[in-house]
C-alpha cells in the first residue's frame, strides 16, 4: 500500500472502479495524495500488478461491519427441531405445526424428524408422505433446504424461514408496537366512556 508498493508500474484504477490505464507508481502515488487516498494493490500477481485508489480506512472499517453482521446473523440463526410420529393425531400435527411457524416467524430453521416404530420402518414411503404434508402445511413461512431423507429409524428433512432472523424480529417488535397502540386506543376509548357517563350522572343528580 503507497510507499511499500515496490513495482515500477501499476495497472491503476480509480475509486470508482473506472480503468485508467497502466501508469508509473511515482504518478499513481501523485494521484492518490491529490485525491487524499490511498493506492492499494489489489493484485499483486498480475502483469502488471493491479492498484486501486481507496480511502483504505474506509474500506477496512465496513469489511470489519460486514464480517461482523455475517457472524451476528450466522450465530442468531438457531436450529429448532419439531419430532412426529408416523400414527400422530390430528389435534397434536397441529400443535406440531403451530410451533413450526411460530420457529419460522422467528427467523429459525426447522428440522422436523419423523420416527419410525417397529414396523413402520419398512414403510417409508407414508413417512415421505407425512413430510411433505408438513412441507406443505408450511410452505407459507417456509421453504425446503434439506428434503426428507432416511437417516436410521427416523425420517428427517429442514425446512428454512422465509425471512432473515433481522427482519423477522422486526415484524414481531412492529406487531408488538401495533398492538400496544391497540390496547393504549381501547383504554383511551374507555376511560372517554366513563368520564362521560360521569358527567351524564352528575348532570341527573342536579337536576
Amino acid at each position: 500500500m503507497n510507499d511499500r508498493i515496490r513495482v515500477r508500474e501499476v495497472r491503476l484504477v480509480g475509486p470508482a472502479g473506472e480503468q485508467v490505464g497502466v501508469v508509473r507508481v511515482e504518478d499513481a502515488l501523485r494521484l492518490a495524495a491529490e485525491a487524499n487516498l490511498d493506492l492499494v494493490e489489489v493484485a499483486p500477481n498480475a502483469n502488471p500488478p493491479v492498484a486501486k485508489l481507496m480511502d483504505y480506512g474506509k474500506y477496512k472499517y465496513e469489511a470489519a461491519q460486514k464480517a461482523r453482521d455475517a457472524r451476528r446473523n450466522q450465530a442468531n440463526t438457531q436450529i429448532k427441531e419439531i419430532r412426529l410420529g408416523l400414527k400422530i393425531d390430528s389435534h397434536d400435527y397441529e400443535t406440531k405445526l403451530k410451533h413450526a411457524n411460530k420457529f419460522l416467524d422467528g427467523g429459525d430453521k426447522v428440522k422436523v424428524q419423523l420416527r419410525f416404530r417397529g414396523r413402520e420402518q419398512s414403510r417409508p414411503e407414508v413417512g415421505l408422505k407425512l413430510m411433505q404434508k408438513v412441507a406443505e402445511d408450511l410452505k407459507d413461512n417456509s421453504t425446503l433446504e434439506s428434503a426428507p431423507r432416511v437417516d436410521g429409524r427416523n425420517m428427517v428433512m429442514v425446512l428454512a424461514p422465509l425471512k432473515k432472523k433481522s427482519e423477522a424480529k422486526s415484524d414481531q417488535r412492529r406487531r408488538r408496537e401495533a398492538e400496544r397502540d391497540h390496547r393504549k386506543a381501547e383504554e383511551a376509548r374507555r376511560t372517554e366512556k366513563n368520564a362521560q357517563r360521569v358527567a351524564a350522572k352528575s348532570e341527573s343528580d342536579e337536576k
